[in-house]
């Protein structure tokens, strides 16, 4: 029954919208107070939040497609100027200097390198790998690999020479001490 006049309620508003008691009463139910008053409740904000929102993305679209761009390109030209072309040529020069340098510097220490492996005894094929960024890295790399290398010969020697020397038999008794020392030595590097 309620539903009944509820419908009857809003058909006579309907038919009679244009009629001066009508508008009289529904002013009196929405006012400017009322409706602020009711904005600032929960319901309110959950209302009006939404067409907020709405309207708030559209400005910022609108926003980004007239001055998004013009901000980015101007932040790109402040943090990269424009170079005229004198300014590009000479920053192309110092950088072939540069770089110039930098070869001279590595070949410099290079042969620097090169030369104390050759006076260490150290092979010259490893140089490369042991080059720094300066000589006092350079060499010590170089003394690093030296120690490496003497305590690593140094085991090996020490493996060998474990079980002992056995100087091999005398064969030849009609040489002398000395002769067969040299007969031994010259056999071990395969010298007649």
């Amino acid at each position: 029954m309620a539903v009944e006049n509820f419908k009857e309620i809003t058909d006579y508003f309907e038919t009679n919208k244009d009629s001066e008691d009508v508008k009289n009463y529904v002013g009196g139910l929405i006012s400017p107070d009322r409706v602020e008053s009711f904005l600032s409740t929960d319901d309110g904000k959950k209302l009006l939040q939404p067409k907020l929102d709405k309207n708030f993305n559209k400005g910022l679209d609108s926003w980004k497609t007239n001055n998004l761009q013009k901000l980015i390109d101007d932040a790109v030209a402040k943090a990269n100027p424009q170079e005229t072309a004198e300014q590009k040529q000479i920053r192309e020069l110092t950088e072939r200097i540069n770089k110039s340098e930098k070869e001279k510097a590595h070949e410099t220490l290079r042969n620097k390198a090169l030369k104390m492996a050759t006076d260490k005894k150290l092979p010259s094929e490893l140089v490369d790998y042991f080059i720094g960024a300066d000589e006092e890295t350079t060499t010590k790399n170089l003394e690093s690999l030296e120690n490496v290398l003497n305590t690593k010969v140094n085991d090996l020697a020490e493996e060998r020479l474990k079980g002992g020397y056995k100087p091999p038999k005398n064969t030849n008794t009609n040489l002398t001490a000395e002769e067969q020392a040299k007969a031994e030595i010259n056999k071990i590097f395969g010298i007649k």
